[in-house]
């Protein structure tokens, strides 16, 4: 007997359709798993095979041919176990094939018949819906996940014994909802501006980094703040749109790595600790999966200890940065990867960390802190719109009773800065902030009067500024006037987007 099953197939953060094809006949006794099938797939047999034993079914004493069609796409992972074995069951006649023409199933078995949980569960639903399928058999810990993808009816079963009772109108099993965090506790985190004391300077350069999704490098020296700073970004930023907790749940479900069953409702902040390797930054390997930068996506990467990583790491960071998407090209596959992340990197200013201190003495000589500050390349500096040095708090005001501004009165004049920018950008595709804007757009939406090109015609001689750096300045300052509800950039927004290149080039020793 021949039977379809509908099943999908991960390719980047998006799935293409499979159809498991099943066919019993004679001419030998056996399994033959065919369709470009890797060594989990080809694994699934013996699975099968000890999971038929222990809930009471048997293999066919027949050949048994499968088929994973398209055979031309690489298949990977346990998630075909399920839609094989229900394949295998329903060529037995042991269900009705006519029970599987509207479903897509997935899901890995454990030895005992057990159905476990996969990666990428979110992406599969997407895809079902997508090919007209109308309901969707998956393992019970991923239900939630895919439940909230509408217009899909999701039936999450904890045993192979319960999928085939239900395919077979044995087990009645209840549709699963999906999990939605309340607001109010979304909106929390442990971490609040409130809890920094001093840091003006610094916290005005964090407002405006979320305001227009601009990228900062804070230098200085320990114990400064720097990342106690950097970790409180994610609290001022825009909560997510719709379109972006989608985006970004589906990217952490083909990763493995989502925090919750439902949608992601926080902006994701990602740390990689500096001995990363480039692989787990941009993503890939041998089975691949998406890296830091699109873990990141539509949130934070923190880059703490910035010159201790990589050259070759940091390096790789030059694409995503200025086209916020990852192509990852291998021998056997090509996948884009979104990567649109605010990066915030922090260093300290010198090997001993103590330069320009303004207690401590610097113990690192001229070529020491000219070795280490070059460590950070002149293009991968052009990509940060802003570079602040953060200096030590006084004890004096540590001591102040009086808590600084919260982080939720920032977040409000971040998101009417937002607001404005979407009004700016409406209809044009892909451009969301200031930080994203085009060449065209900048002449269109950053013009300055003759004083303001004054200023900046002598900020680019004195520093020394490619002409990316000029762009990125202009970019600031356009989020500062919009901070401020100016329609028109004002000299006053230009001195101080460029006070934000002070390490740049002839500060940094180049």
């Amino acid at each position: 007997m021949f039977v379809r099953i509908h099943t999908a197939a991960l390719a980047g953060i998006d799935a293409l359709p499979v159809t498991v094809e099943v066919h019993i006949g004679g001419g030998g006794v056996g399994l033959y798993l065919v369709g470009l099938p890797d060594n989990a797939v080809r694994e699934s047999e013996q699975r099968i095979r000890a999971a038929f034993e222990n809930t009471g079914e048997r293999m066919p004493g027949r050949k048994v041919v499968v088929n994973l069609a398209p055979a031309d796409l690489r298949k990977e992972g346990a998630a075909f176990d399920l839609p094989i074995a229900v394949g295998i069951l329903a060529a037995m006649e042991r269900i009705d094939p006519a029970r599987l023409e509207e479903t897509l199933l997935c899901g890995e078995l454990s030895l005992d018949g057990a159905v476990c949980g996969v990666r990428g569960v979110l992406s599969l639903a997407l895809a079902a819906r997508a090919a007209g399928l109308r309901r969707m058999l998956l393992p019970a810990a991923n239900a939630a996940e895919a439940a909230v993808v509408e217009g899909l009816e999701i039936v999450g079963v904890s045993t192979l014994g319960e999928a085939v009772g239900y395919l077979n109108g044995e087990t009645p099993l209840c549709s699963a909802e999906p999990l939605r965090e309340p607001a109010a506790e979304a909106a929390a985190y442990a971490e609040d501006f409130a809890d920094v004391k001093g840091q003006t300077r610094v916290k005005r350069a964090l407002e405006i980094a979320a305001a227009g999704g601009h990228n900062l490098l804070l230098v200085g020296a320990p114990g400064s703040g720097k990342t106690m700073l950097a970790r409180r970004l994610p609290t001022i930023l825009p909560p997510l749109t719709a379109e972006e907790a989608l985006e970004t749940t589906k990217i952490h479900s083909v990763a493995g790595s989502l925090p919750g069953a439902g949608l992601m409702t926080r902006r994701p902040f990602r740390a990689p600790h500096h001995t990363a390797s480039a692989v787990s930054i941009i993503g890939g390997g041998q089975s691949p999966r998406p890296g830091e930068v699109s873990l990141a996506h539509n949130g934070v990467l923190f880059l703490d200890e910035l010159p201790e990583f990589g050259r070759a790491v940091l390096e790789v960071l030059r694409q995503p940065l200025e086209e916020r998407r990852i192509a990852v090209s291998r021998a056997r596959y090509r996948i884009d990867y979104p990567a649109d992340f605010i990066l915030v990197a922090a260093m300290n200013p010198c090997p001993c960390g103590y330069y320009n201190h303004p207690t401590r003495e610097c113990t690192c000589s001229p070529g020491a802190v000219h070795r280490y500050m070059g460590r950070i390349s002149g293009p991968l500096m052009d990509r940060i719109d802003m570079h602040i040095e953060v200096t030590p708090v006084d004890p004096a005001e540590l001591q102040r009773p009086a808590p600084s501004e919260p982080s939720a009165v920032i977040r409000e004049r971040v998101v009417r800065a937002r607001e404005l920018q979407q009004r700016r950008f409406a209809g044009v595709g892909g451009v969301r902030t200031n930080a994203r804007m085009t060449p065209a757009l900048l002449r269109s939406c950053c013009a300055l009067d003759a004083e303001a090109e004054r200023l900046l015609g002598r900020a680019m001689e004195r520093l020394a500024l490619s002409a990316r750096a000029y762009d990125r300045i202009l970019k600031v300052a356009r989020t500062i006037a919009d901070l401020a509800g100016r329609e028109r950039i004002e000299p006053v927004d230009v001195a101080e987007a460029v006070g934000y290149r002070s390490l740049d080039r002839e500060s940094w020793g180049r």
